[in-house]
């Protein structure tokens, strides 16, 4: 049996050429669709991390809350959760910064969950200079924060700026 000379004709030769470099090009599209999935995957999984541990932090403050409640006679007001906004989040790199350093300044002022909100607030410059003064490091980057509205109610507001250090 004979086997036809195929990849000496012209129209064989541009054929296989065309099929090798789709093959590249697809394998590349294939490439960046994983990618982008799986950065969009990552993006979701940290952003419900962060949703759990918030509300672990806030059951347990609030069950503290209510043991310390049951030994007082006065009723007053808590704080039951914190909301942080940064106002210039396009500027730093990605979504994933921005969770992981809303997570970070959450954990440094967790302890408020649950205190009287009349402690916080006479307390505000306080809370205000330990987010001011710390520095967050994520990803070899260290970033500092300027805080411009501080809003105390039973949800803490805190909107602020974030600087890159160098």
């Amino acid at each position: 049996m004979h086997i036809p000379p195929y990849h000496k004709r012209k129209s064989w030769q541009r054929f296989m050429v065309g099929t090798f470099f789709g093959a590249i090009i697809a394998y590349c599209v294939l490439l960046y669709m994983y990618g982008s999935m799986y950065e969009n995957l990552m993006e979701e999984n940290l952003e419900l991390k962060s949703q759990v541990t918030d509300l672990q932090d806030q059951n347990e403050a609030l069950l503290k809350d209510k043991e310390n409640l049951n030994q007082q006679t006065k009723e007053s007001d808590t704080v039951q959760t914190i909301e942080i906004s940064i106002t210039n989040e396009k500027e730093l790199k990605d979504k994933l910064i921005v969770h992981q350093l809303e997570q970070l300044i959450k954990e440094e002022i967790s302890h408020i969950v649950g205190q009287d909100i009349r402690t916080v607030y006479d307390s505000n410059q306080l809370l205000m200079s330990t987010i001011e003064n710390k520095r967050f490091t994520v990803d070899e980057m260290t970033y500092t924060f300027t805080i411009e509205k501080l809003l105390i109610a039973a949800t803490v507001e805190i909107t602020m700026e974030a600087e890159i250090e160098s």
